[in-house]
C-alpha cells in the first residue's frame, strides 16, 4: 500500500499534462481575443456612431414627414412616390447619370492613354515632370479648381473666350447655356481627376511581364494588338477598380457644380447631391431629402453590382 509524501508529490500523468497545456492555450486565446476586441472597439464605436447610426436614421426619416419643431410623422412611401413622379427630380437624376457616364469614360480613358504614353523609355527628368504635371491637379482642392475654371469659362472676361475671339470665333456661353454647361463641368472634372487614374494605371503597367511583351514583339505583333491581347487582360482588375471608384465619386458630385453653376441654368446641371442639400436645408423637407439620399445610395449599389457582375466576364484574374 503506497503512502503519500507531501514533500514528493506523485508525477502528473500524460493526460493531466495535456489538459493543463490545453487550459494554458485556452487562457492565452481568451486573453488575445480580449486584447483584439479592445483594439477594434474604438473604430467599431466610431463606425456605429458616424456611419451606421446616420444610415439607419436616414432610412427611417425617408418614410416620414419631418418637422424640426413637431418631429417626424410616418407617411410610408409618399416621399418615394413623389420622387418617382416628379419630372424635375427625374431630370436631375438623368443629369447625375449623364455626368457619371461622361466623367467616368473621360477620367478612366484619358488616364489610361496618358499612362500608356508615359510608360516608355525617356529621360528621367521628363518622365517625372510629366507625371507631376498631370497629377498636380489631383491634390488641389476641388473648390479652388472650380473657382479658377470659373474665370476660364467667363462669357465676357473668360480666358477661353478671349482667345476664341482673337482667333475669329464666336464666344461660347460655357456655363450660362443649358447645351454646354454640363459638358464644361465634365471637362473640368476630367482635367482635375484624370491624373489620379493615370498614376494607378502606370503602376499596373509596370506589373505586366516583360518577357511576354518581348516574345510578342519578336513574333511581329503590332502595338495595339499587344495592348488588347496582353496588356489589357493583365491590367483588367485595375481597370475595373478605376471604373468603380470613378463611378461612385461621379454619382456624388457636388462642389464643382455648386461653385460653377449652382445647378443652373435652370436645372441643367443640378445633381442629386445638390438636390438633397437644397431640400434638407433650403426647403427643410428633411424626410424627402432622406428619401432622395436612400435612392441615390441604392443607385450606387445597383451600378456597383452590375459592374461586379460584368467583371466576372471581362476581368482576368
Amino acid at each position: 500500500m503506497s503512502t503519500y509524501d507531501p514533500g514528493h508529490p506523485p508525477p502528473l500523468s500524460s493526460g493531466g499534462a495535456a489538459s493543463a497545456s490545453e487550459r494554458v492555450r485556452s487562457d492565452l486565446s481568451r486573453a488575445q481575443a480580449r486584447v483584439g476586441y479592445a483594439f477594434v472597439f474604438p473604430s467599431f464605436a466610431l463606425y456605429v456612431a458616424f456611419v451606421l447610426a446616420p444610415v439607419l436614421v436616414t432610412v427611417y426619416l425617408s418614410f416620414t414627414q419631418y418637422d424640426p419643431l413637431a418631429g417626424a410623422t410616418w407617411i410610408g412611401l409618399d416621399n418615394y412616390h413623389r420622387f418617382l413622379t416628379d419630372d424635375r427630380t427625374l431630370q436631375i437624376f438623368w443629369n447625375t447619370l449623364r455626368f457619371t457616364i461622361f466623367a467616368v469614360c473621360g477620367n478612366v480613358g484619358i488616364g489610361l492613354l496618358l499612362a500608356l504614353a508615359l510608360h516608355r523609355a525617356m529621360p528621367a527628368f521628363l518622365l517625372y515632370l510629366f507625371r507631376l504635371a498631370f497629377f498636380l491637379p489631383v491634390i488641389i482642392a476641388a473648390a479652388f479648381v472650380s473657382i479658377v475654371w470659373g474665370y476660364f469659362y467667363g462669357d465676357d472676361l473668360g480666358i477661353i473666350n478671349y482667345y476664341l475671339i482673337r482667333l475669329g470665333f464666336a464666344p461660347v456661353h460655357w456655363l450660362t447655356s443649358s447645351r454646354t454647361a454640363m459638358m464644361s463641368i465634365i471637362i473640368m472634372d476630367v482635367w482635375k481627376n484624370t491624373g489620379f487614374f493615370m498614376i494607378i494605371f502606370i503602376a499596373a503597367l509596370q506589373g505586366v511581364p516583360r518577357t511576354i511583351m518581348d516574345a510578342a514583339i519578336m513574333d511581329g505583333a503590332r502595338y495595339w494588338r499587344r495592348f488588347f491581347r496582353i496588356v489589357l487582360p493583365y491590367i483588367s482588375p485595375v481597370v475595373f477598380f478605376n471604373v468603380v471608384y470613378a463611378s461612385i465619386g461621379a454619382l456624388q458630385v457636388y462642389e464643382s457644380i455648386m461653385i460653377l453653376t449652382q445647378g443652373g441654368p435652370g436645372d441643367a446641371t443640378r445633381s442629386m447631391s445638390i438636390l438633397i442639400v437644397e431640400e434638407a436645408f433650403g426647403s427643410f423637407e428633411i424626410g424627402y431629402a432622406a428619401s432622395i439620399a436612400v435612392v441615390m445610395t441604392l443607385v450606387i449599389l445597383v451600378i456597383t453590382a452590375i459592374q461586379l457582375a460584368a467583371s466576372r466576364r471581362f476581368v482576368h484574374h
